[in-house]
C-alpha cells in the first residue's frame, strides 16, 4: 500500500512533463533570438552547472528571479563564444516561461490538493536554495509536510541518498512510499534503487533519450499528464 508521496518539483510540477531546457528553448525561438538549438543546449547546461556551483541565487529569489539568473548565465555563454543578444531578451525570455510555468502549477494546485488530503507529500528537488520562496510565492508550499532541496541537504539527484532523505522524513518503509518525477535518470532511477515505487511523468526528455530502453531499472508506471497520478496511485493500492 502507499502511504506516502514524494514528489519531484522542475520539470514535474511546473511544467507537466516538460524539461525547462525544452520550455526555455521554445521560447529563445519565439523571440527570435536566432541562436541555434546547439549552441542553447550548450548556454542551458553552462547555466545550470554555473547556478549549481556559484551563490548566484539567493534564498529570497523568487522563480521569476531564478529565470532571470539563468538567462543571464546562458546569454554569458553565449556572448564568449560569439553570439550577443539584446539584454531586453534576458526579461521577455524570462516573463514568458515565468507565465507558462504559473499557468501550469494552476492546473497542478487541484492535484497536489487532493494528494495532500491523502497522503503525507515530501518535495524532493535539484534547486538553488530557494524553493521555500517559489513554493510561497506560487502558494503550494502548505501541501509538503516536509522540502528536501539539493542545494541544503548537499546531495544532488541522481544520487540516491536524496530519495532516501524523502523516505526518513516520512518515516515510512521504502515499498510504502512512491516517488513522481520527470527524469527518468533523475528521479525513477533513485527512486526505485531506494525501493520506493516510481511513476514517471513522460513527456519530452532533454538529454535522457535512451536511458529508460537501456536502464536494468524501469518506472512502476508511466503517465503524460500530472492529473494522472491520482489514478495510478489508487490503482497502486488495489
Amino acid at each position: 500500500m502507499i502511504k506516502g508521496v514524494l514528489i519531484d518539483y522542475g520539470g514535474t510540477i511546473d511544467t507537466n512533463g516538460l524539461h525547462w531546457g525544452s520550455v526555455l528553448w521554445e521560447a529563445y525561438q519565439k523571440h527570435n533570438t536566432g541562436v541555434d538549438k546547439e549552441s542553447f543546449s550548450k548556454a542551458y547546461s553552462f547555466g545550470e552547472r554555473s547556478l549549481a556551483i556559484n551563490p548566484i541565487i539567493k534564498p529570497e529569489h523568487s522563480f521569476y528571479d531564478t529565470l532571470i539568473l539563468k538567462v543571464e548565465q546562458q546569454f554569458l555563454f553565449l556572448k564568449e563564444n560569439g553570439i550577443e543578444l539584446a539584454p531586453e531578451l534576458v526579461e521577455a525570455i524570462a516573463t514568458e516561461c515565468n507565465a507558462f510555468a504559473l499557468e501550469t502549477i494552476g492546473k497542478a494546485k487541484p492535484v497536489l490538493a487532493q494528494l495532500a488530503a491523502n497522503y503525507p507529500l515530501i518535495l524532493v528537488s535539484n534547486f538553488y536554495g530557494n524553493i521555500n520562496k517559489v513554493l510561497e510565492v506560487f502558494e503550494i508550499d502548505s501541501y509538503f509536510q516536509e522540502i528536501v532541496e539539493s542545494a541544503v541537504v548537499k546531495i544532488r539527484k541522481p544520487d540516491p541518498g536524496i530519495y532516501k532523505l524523502g523516505v526518513d522524513a516520512l518515516g515510512l518503509r521504502p515499498e510504502e512510499c512512491v516517488v513522481i518525477g520527470d527524469s527518468f535518470v533523475k528521479d525513477m532511477v533513485p527512486a526505485k534503487q531506494v525501493g520506493c515505487k516510481a511513476i514517471w511523468i513522460n513527456v519530452a526528455g532533454w538529454e535522457e533519450s535512451t536511458a529508460a530502453a537501456t536502464s536494468e531499472w524501469k518506472a512502476d508506471a508511466e503517465i503524460t499528464d500530472f492529473s494522472e497520478v491520482l489514478v495510478k496511485i489508487k490503482e497502486m493500492n488495489q
